[in-house]
């Protein structure tokens, strides 16, 4: 075991910013996003991750990164992340796991969004590869398994247990990135957003962990 996420502590975690949106946030509307980033702890470091509607019209919303923090923990090509998450109901709700560095370096190993109840999004941005994955276990609310392997010549996805998909593009030898574990919230342009009456919504990730090969 290498790295087990203990979301509480300011040495592996950053809450309420990132270098993946503009200026480090706290908007990014650019990217259909309505986040307004928040460092509150109730937002994220209980690993249920929070958005509450804002009385202007963006989201107050939780956002965790190992970008910054004093341990600066890297993900590297060969590792394996393990993840459960349970997903959120709400429509607008966009939970991601996933990792960013130095303006890329982006694999997804899960985007969410419930107007596609039974669909996860699985994503290697670094070589361009793309899968979205049906399953009857994934729907709002719904506790999955994720695991990830970051091979430098396929990246690898399986969900409860079962290999989904493999990229056959990898990450290549050198790749390494930080880790980001956000809920976002739809503007409109690609999911609907919140409906007019939902004020809140949240996601948890009751466990989150990477091993590397020794």
């Amino acid at each position: 075991m290498l790295f087990t996420a203990d979301f509480a502590s300011p040495a592996q975690w950053v809450a309420g910013r990132s270098w993946a949106y503009p200026d480090g946030g706290p908007v990014n509307p650019g990217d259909d996003k309505l986040d307004h980033l928040v460092a509150d702890p109730s937002y994220s470091r209980t690993g249920t991750f929070r958005a509450r509607r804002r009385p202007e019209g963006t989201w107050s919303t939780g956002l965790l990164t190992t970008e910054g923090g004093d341990e600066d923990f890297m993900v590297c090509a060969g590792d394996v992340l393990d993840a459960r998450v349970r997903l959120p109901q709400e429509l607008g709700a966009w939970p991601a796991i996933w990792t960013w560095r130095d303006g890329g370096q982006e694999i997804d190993v899960f985007e969410y969004h419930p107007d596609n109840p039974d669909l996860l999004e699985l994503s290697n941005h670094v070589r361009g590869a793309h899968h979205y994955h049906r399953d009857p276990a994934v729907r709002p609310g719904g506790l999955v398994d994720l695991r990830v392997e970051f091979g430098a010549g396929s990246v690898t996805w399986w969900v409860n247990g079962a290999a989904v998909f493999s990229d056959q593009r990898g990450v290549g030898r050198h790749w390494r990135a930080h880790l980001i574990v956000n809920l976002s919230v739809c503007a409109g342009r690609y999911h609907p957003p919140p409906q007019p009456g939902v004020s809140e919504m949240s996601f948890e990730v009751p466990m989150l962990r990477v091993h590397r090969e020794q």
